[in-house]
């Protein structure tokens, strides 16, 4: 009931057999006759030994099985390869199709998917989820279905020849492909399922352990950074090894199952096929011809043990619905021809049950203007970034540039904006890719000519790989001065009209933050800047400060007008200088 009812509205596996299932047939197919070979390949043999046995009058009378014996021999493992080659081909095709599909639901969802899921979800979904499909399709279904045709086809022959045994022996296959398999799921189900519990949480604690690392080391508590997952690991280890306890027990009562089909063909063929020398020459062949079949038999239930595993990431991928895309007809706006942006009475929540983030907020940039976004933390500073992006729907206004929604810009967004935030990502790859991350058409002396512009041809230079440095992971190699800089080579090579600053200097020191942001609107002089910052330090470089609160804006104008006519002003600029 509860497979029928994982599958009833499953878009994730059912679509693909479906799609693919002429590959899936030729898999199960190849799989079948790879059993029969093997079958076919044991049950020549035994005649051709017995056949010898009876000292025949010329080599001829056993050459046809010989002859059967050697192709057999040749067939199994040739239909054995063509069959892994097709199914690993079907399902790698279908997993492809699934990461594309997952990649593209996440990446629809992203501006939001912290709200929906933990950081170490994304690690879960992306190595087990999908996974776990491969593994169905592998372990699951395709020996299932062989090993219930093959259950079927086996039963029948042997019922045309004696109905009353092929029942018995149906009854014996019965038990084996399909009650302990049942039993196995049911015996393993809650201890997979908290197994997969312990492992989400181990996920989730070592990303947040790897994020955090640096203050766990600065609070002195190493052992308690590395002892933190180990109740979960020894939980996760315990339960494993039930598992295999459990496995051992099972597989043996499979292999008594099947050495009972065995006897009970050593006892049929005895009694029906020793009336004379021909027919006792079948009977080892008939009963050898057994023994490759539990190749096929027993895993069954290995396959199906795992089935709350697959369960788990079928119903978990089925929740994730792509965000649907609502862009109106898009506009191919050119850089150049950019000359206002226009927000008008924007407002923006969450949702209905959160307060109101921004309250009618309206601000006008021309092309070239340098504007300052300061408030308190929580305002929404970052948020009207979002919005201007296009990340975000405001609740009520709305967002222009040249009098074009920013809806209808998103499709060649990059062409328009450019971000520089708190903490840039920079690849553990060369300083010369990460820097051409802006724009991979660009030369690698445009490249160089952006890394002097931003200040960091000396530095570079003097490093023994220069422009071929490895950044190391997240740019550990550089300082976070330097990674600013190398994020502010990739604006330049972009070459975006607007730029977005989110707090680029968050962290840096007095003198380094007062470096950076002259080499900031040094090169960024000619662009539109929008900058959200927590202070004034460096508000003489902007030609517009609006400081918001939780109501609307409070003040708004040049930094020099404003220190000259708003007392406020005056005094944060003051405290901010040490004045």
């Amino acid at each position: 009931m509860n497979f029928f009812k994982t599958f009833k509205h499953d878009s994730w596996v059912k679509p693909y057999i479906k799609q693919y299932k002429g590959l899936l047939i030729t898999a199960l197919l190849l799989g079948l006759f790879t059993s029969f070979c093997a079958a076919a390949l044991m049950f020549t043999s035994g005649y051709t030994i017995d056949k010898a046995a009876t000292h025949p009058v010329n080599i001829l009378l056993i050459y046809v099985p010989i002859l059967l014996t050697r192709a057999f021999g040749i067939g199994r493992p040739v239909f054995k390869y063509l069959e892994r080659l097709k199914s690993h081909n079907w399902v790698l095709r279908v997993t492809s199709d699934l990461r594309t599909r997952l990649y593209k639901t996440l990446e629809s969802d992203a501006t939001f998917f912290n709200e929906h899921h933990k950081t170490g979800d994304i690690m879960g979904l992306l190595s087990e989820d999908i996974s776990h499909l491969q593994n169905l399709y592998l372990r699951t279904i395709f020996p299932a279905v062989i090993s219930y045709l093959l259950t079927i086809i086996a039963s029948i022959a042997l019922g045309v020849f004696n109905p009353s045994f092929g029942f018995f022996v149906f009854l014996l296959l019965f038990i084996e492909v399909f009650l302990v398999p049942l039993f196995s799921v049911s015996v393993e189900s809650a201890r997979r399922a908290y197994q997969k519990e312990v492992k989400s949480d181990l996920y989730v604690q070592l990303t947040d352990n790897i994020l955090g690392v640096d203050d766990w080391i600065i609070s002195g508590r190493k052992s308690d950074f590395q002892n933190l997952t180990s109740q979960n690991i020894q939980n996760l280890d315990q339960s494993k090894n039930k598992s295999k306890a459990f496995r051992r027990n099972r597989d043996l009562l499979l292999q008594l199952i099947f050495a009972a089909i065995v006897v009970c063909f050593l006892i049929f063929t005895n009694l029906t096929m020793t009336n004379n020398q021909e027919q006792a020459n079948f009977v080892s062949a008939v009963v050898l011809a057994i023994f490759p079949l539990s190749d096929s038999l027993i895993p069954v239930s290995q396959g199906f043990e795992e089935w709350p595993l697959y369960k788990d990431s079928i119903n978990r991928l089925n929740t994730l619905k792509p965000v649907k895309n609502q862009l109106p007809e898009q506009v191919n706006l050119p850089a150049a021809d950019f000359k206002e942006l226009n927000l008008e009475h924007v407002s923006f929540e969450y949702n209905t049950d959160s307060p109101i983030l921004i309250k009618d907020f309206s601000q006008t940039i021309t092309r070239g203007e340098k504007l300052a976004l300061l408030g308190p933390s929580g305002i929404g500073k970052t948020t009207i970034l979002q919005l201007i992006l296009g990340d975000l729907t405001p609740t009520k206004g709305q967002i222009t540039i040249n009098n074009l929604g920013i809806d209808q810009i998103q499709v060649n967004r990059e062409k328009i904006f450019s971000v520089l935030n708190q903490k840039p990502f920079l690849f553990n790859t060369t300083l010369m890719n990460n820097v051409r991350l802006g724009n991979e058409n660009r030369s690698d002396s445009e490249v160089k000519k952006a890394l002097e512009r931003v200040g960091l041809k000396k530095l570079v230079e003097s490093l023994p790989d220069k422009y071929e440095t490895l950044v190391g992971e997240n740019g550990s190699r550089f300082s976070g001065g330097e990674q600013e800089r190398i994020a502010l080579a990739r604006i330049l090579l972009q070459d975006a009209p607007i730029v977005l600053l989110d707090e680029p200097t968050v962290g840096l020191d007095p003198i380094t933050e007062n470096d950076l942001l002259e080499t900031i609107f040094e090169v960024l002089k000619n662009k539109t800047i929008i900058w959200v910052t927590h202070h004034l330090q460096g508000v003489k470089h902007v030609d517009k400060v609006v400081f918001i609160n939780d109501e609307s804006i409070e003040m708004q104008g040049s930094p020099q007008e404003l220190y000259k006519t708003n007392q406020h002003f005056k005094e944060l600029y003051q405290m901010d200088q040490g004045l």
